[in-house]
């Protein structure tokens, strides 16, 4: 099966991490995987993306304009990026965290509202599958990482979960790092149940 994730973000959120989780535990299940991370200003908080492509042997680096399945936003206003590159029934797993651009914030440009930017999302032909931020759980009163709960909401809700199998990426989460497994597992946990219910 071929897959195509488009991530977007800006620097310090979990963009490059998420993508290289996915990268892993694809070739671990034996799945080709091509990971292309574009950096860019990351430590200056600019834009940052990425392209994951599953299932072929041989391919472009670059995932043409409506023709992503999945596209994953980390902050409201860059998912306005990704949407060109969804195609039409893909999903798009939008974080509502705001992280406004020093354009906003000069005043020289407006930021775009939750329901604005949904709607776009909509008229591309996609399903939105919007994670509140503040739903995202505590752990001795700090949130979990988000870039860990939104890579379990993309699994526990659109077909990346078919793709790749559930428990495998929460072993491979648990391995990942040295310190704050309790806080990981916990948040690909929740992100694989949020809004379930």
């Amino acid at each position: 099966m071929n897959y195509d994730i488009y991530l977007v973000g800006v620097g310090g959120q979990g963009v490059l991490t998420i993508a290289e989780l996915i990268t892993r535990a694809a070739v671990a299940a034996g799945i080709p995987a091509n990971y292309y991370p574009t950096k860019g200003m990351a430590q200056r908080g600019g834009f940052v993306k990425a392209q994951v492509r599953l299932g072929r042997a041989v391919v472009g680096p670059r995932i043409p304009e409506k023709g992503a399945d999945l596209a994953i936003a980390m902050e409201q206003s860059e998912a306005l990026k990704a949407v060109r590159y969804l195609k039409l029934g893909g999903d798009f797993v939008l974080l509502g965290r705001i992280w406004q651009p020093t354009a906003v914030m000069l005043g020289k440009a407006p930021y775009p509202g939750r329901e604005a930017v949904k709607e776009h999302i909509r008229a591309a032909g996609a399903a939105v599958h919007f994670l509140d931020p503040g739903r995202v759980p505590l752990l001795d009163g700090r949130p979990v990482p988000y870039n860990v709960y939104v890579l379990g909401a993309a699994v526990g809700k659109t077909p990346l979960g078919q793709v790749l199998n559930p428990a495998a990426v929460a072993e491979l989460i648990a391995v990942r790092w040295k310190r704050g497994v309790e806080a990981n597992r916990l948040a690909f946990q929740a992100g694989l149940e949020a809004n379930k219910g």
